[in-house]
C-alpha cells in the first residue's frame, strides 16, 4: 500500500502507526477510550469496551508482564508497552516474561 500512496511514502510515520494498529488477525483489538462513542469505534472495524469496567477487569497495576491469571480463571498475557510488545517474536516475549 505505501508504494501505491505517496501521502505513506512522504510520512514513514503514518504507515509506521497504520501498521501498530493492524492486528493481521493474530488478536482482537478491543479500545476502551472514555471519549469515544462505541459506534464511532465499532465503526472502523475494532471492539469497544467501556473503559471504566476493563480497568477494574485488567488493572495494569496488578499485572505483570507475561502470563497472569485473572480471579475468574481468564488467562492473559500482558504487555506493559504494546507498542514494543506486540511485534515480538514468541521467543522473545517467553524469555522476557520469564524474568
Amino acid at each position: 500500500a505505501m508504494h501505491a500512496n505517496d501521502d505513506l511514502q512522504n510520512n514513514l510515520s503514518a504507515a509506521a502507526h497504520l501498521i501498530h494498529g493492524s492486528s493481521e488477525g493474530r488478536f482482537q483489538v478491543t479500545y476502551c477510550p472514555g471519549h469515544l462513542t462505541e459506534d464511532e469505534i465499532e465503526g472502523v472495524g475494532y471492539q469497544f469496551a467501556p473503559l471504566a469496567e476493563m480497568r477494574k477487569r485488567y488493572a495494569p497495576e496488578r499485572l505483570s508482564e507475561g502470563w497472569n491469571t485473572l480471579e475468574d480463571g481468564e488467562q492473559i498475557f500482558y504487555i506493559g508497552n504494546p507498542a514494543l510488545g506486540l511485534w515480538a517474536s514468541r521467543d522473545r516475549l517467553s524469555a522476557d516474561a520469564a524474568g
